[in-house]
């Protein structure tokens, strides 16, 4: 009997899913517990494994496309058997436009060369909207057309890449961040001939008098954050605290330790998430969280870590920090951000955070501040840790000073609860000895 493959939920917050790519083909066998498909969600891209022994049949979303949880995205059979009971349950596609349809009915009367058809299966070349992770830009090439992110092909440009040169790592060949990388990293390699059009195409469309514009279709990622953010910065009362931290004996500190061992690459960040863990156990009330009829407290500090990644945010979560050591917090720190950007975190090491730290100080940010991840009680915006000429006893001096702004949950954290959190925090921090007392 036929098995129906459905969209599964991989996470938490997960509500539809995306394709990467699919790990078989039609009239390939599956067994039970196999790998069939590589699926972003909102935060990772994780593996969805077969539910039944059979073939392949169908594959109802291709490769770029995404479906809602619980939709039919495929059918597994027997060779020979009759599944078009089964395929009526599927959603019927979306209407093309005319001009759309008129080419599909061209491209169905003159297939492409296999070449191409891979191509064409990864991203329509009419489509207005791309439904694919990244949308696309096509580069016009002798042997077909080039999938190219956008991100791809800006970084290709500024470097002077010919794309012509790389094997795209992503779904049906596309170009991605980590191939123009790989290619940076390598001897530039010959020119492109004088007369090859270096054209990075996009589809484009104007308004009588307005500027021309482009059309993307979000990833999973951008539309959780884009939800999480409605969430938080409008039912979430926030108030701000803002307070300057002097970081010399911490700086010193760090270089003190990785002098003695290099290998620990202890970083200011790390420190920074020790004394907040530190600090957040003795003032439980901003380790808590809100929940419309009670208040949780947690008897950890699972500090949520903010990593840009391609695709936006995310906040893999050092657990029970309170309880590491400082070479402890920085290898999970090290080994979380680089999972969270290759998108092969687990959905239980970004979710479920106490207490979260946004970080902006590397890209020389002195102030700013940061919207609470709900249902967490309050979140830290970390500024630029720079020298400023500063009074200490009576006397102008230079010194290392970092400013930091705590967002709170007003309906947990009230103003003096803050602060006094705060002072902690900044008493620590400017004293790290307080850390092994």
């Amino acid at each position: 009997m036929a098995t129906k493959v459905i969209m599964p939920k991989l996470s938490p917050t997960m509500e539809e899913g995306q394709i990467s790519r699919w790990l078989k083909k039609e009239g390939d066998k599956v067994s039970m517990g196999e790998p069939l498909a590589e699926i972003d969600t909102d935060k990772a891209t994780m593996e969805m494994q077969a539910l039944a022994n059979g073939v392949l049949r169908k594959i109802l979303i291709g490769e770029g496309q995404s479906a809602p949880l619980g939709q039919l995205i495929a059918v597994i059979g027997e060779p020979n058997e009759d599944i078009s009971a089964v395929l009526s349950e599927a959603p019927a596609a979306a209407a093309a436009p005319p001009k759309e349809q008129e080419q599909a009915k061209q491209e169905q009367a003159q297939p492409a060369p296999q070449a191409k058809a891979a191509v064409a299966s990864a991203a329509p070349a009419r489509s207005r909207v791309d439904n694919g992770r990244q949308p696309q830009a096509a580069a016009a090439a002798d042997s077909g057309r080039l999938i190219v992110s956008p991100l791809a092909a800006r970084m290709a440009a500024e470097a002077g890449i010919d794309l012509r040169s790389l094997q795209g790592s992503g779904p049906g060949g596309r170009i991605i961040k980590k191939d123009i990388e790989a290619a940076i990293s390598q001897p530039q390699a010959a020119p492109a001939p004088q007369g090859y059009p270096r054209v990075i195409e996009t589809t484009r469309f104007q308004q009588a008098g307005a500027t021309a514009y482009r059309d993307e279709a979000a990833s999973q990622i951008r539309q959780t954050i884009a939800k999480r953010l409605v969430t938080s910065l409008g039912p979430v009362p926030h108030f701000f605290l803002t307070c300057d931290i002097e970081m010399d004996r911490a700086a010193e500190m760090r270089r003190g330790i990785n002098a003695l061992d290099p290998d620990l690459k202890i970083s200011i960040n790390d420190i920074i998430i020790k004394v907040a863990a530190a600090a957040l156990l003795q003032h439980p009330q901003v380790n808590a969280s809100f929940q419309e009829k009670f208040v949780r407290y947690y008897e950890h500090a699972d500090i949520g870590v903010a990593v840009a990644i391609e695709d936006g945010l995310i906040t893999p979560v050092v657990r029970a920090a309170d309880q590491k050591p400082l070479s402890q917090i920085a290898a999970d720190v090290r080994e979380l951000a680089e999972r969270a950007r290759s998108k092969k975190l687990k959905p239980e090491e970004y979710t479920g955070a106490t207490f979260s730290i946004s970080n902006l100080g590397m890209f020389g940010i002195d102030e700013f501040t940061a919207v609470i991840n709900p249902p967490e009680g309050a979140i830290l915006a970390i500024g630029a840790m720079t020298a400023k000429p500063v009074v200490r006893d009576n006397e102008i001096v230079i010194r290392q000073m970092m400013r930091v702004t705590m967002s709170c949950d007003h309906r947990i954290v009230d103003g003096a609860t803050g602060a006094k959190f705060l002072q902690t925090f900044k008493k620590i921090l400017e004293n790290p000895l307080y850390l092994v007392v």
